[in-house]
């Protein structure tokens, strides 16, 4: 067990965070997950029935001390750090045009300022098990949507996945950037609902997630598409 990898996820505690962290417990890795809320993160730390395996910290994935500090404690807790998944993100509905800016700064903070962080804070355990990155963008990032400031973001994180890769792969460090479309899961309370058609499932996304990070060594798959059936941008 001491020997098992260990991957830190944040936003970890819901949605395919959740997900991508049940799937690799079940794969026999050691999983940290960060979250700002700390009932829901021992809710979930609890229902995995694996506190040998399984760390639950309270951190803002924007906040530059509480991602160090989280990257520190994984590693110390467990002795290595072998994958990150920055999976933490928001939206908001309204248009660069139009809309209230005053909503616009944490989700630009967490889904652009996350990543970065940590990875910066990551990058030298990494190396050292020549482990992974993995991001969870969105296929709003490849895909313009008139106005949408919440693509820009992910447009960044796709920006970010290639400008990381090329900084870390001399030192036999792996990034994949995975780009889901529509998925059933608690984003799009705050978007007036869920959109009508098939929607992927949590569990289907954090399939991706996991098939990246359990990779082979010396193997460096860049980016996965993931759309529903349906799905036509």
């Amino acid at each position: 067990m001491t020997d098992s990898p260990v991957t830190l996820i944040t936003g970890g505690s819901s949605g395919i965070g959740a997900a991508a962290a049940r799937l690799l417990l079940d794969r026999g890795h050691r999983v940290v997950v960060t979250g700002r809320d700390r009932e829901r993160l021992d809710r979930f730390t609890r229902s995995c029935g694996r506190p040998e395996a399984v760390l639950g910290l309270t951190a803002d994935a924007a906040d530059h001390d509480a991602v160090r500090s989280a990257v520190e404690t994984a590693s110390k807790r467990f002795g290595r750090l072998d994958a990150v998944v920055a999976n933490a993100g928001s939206a908001t509905p309204d248009s660069v045009i139009d809309g209230d800016p005053t909503r616009w700064r944490e989700m630009v903070l967490t889904n652009v300022l996350g990543p970065a962080l940590l990875i910066r804070h990551s990058a030298e355990a990494l190396r050292a098990t020549r482990g992974r990155i993995v991001l969870v963008g969105s296929v709003a990032g490849f895909i313009h949507t008139p106005g949408n400031l919440y693509g820009a973001t992910k447009w960044a994180m796709t920006g970010l996945a290639e400008n990381t890769r090329r900084a870390v792969t001399g030192h036999g460090v792996g990034v994949t950037l995975i780009a889901p479309g529509r998925a059933d899961t608690g984003f799009w309370d705050s978007l007036g609902g869920r959109p009508d058609g098939l929607l992927l499932t949590a569990e289907q996304v954090a399939e991706s997630i996991a098939w990246a990070v359990c990779q082979p060594s010396g193997v460096d798959v860049n980016t996965v598409v993931i759309r529903p059936i349906g799905q036509p941008v």
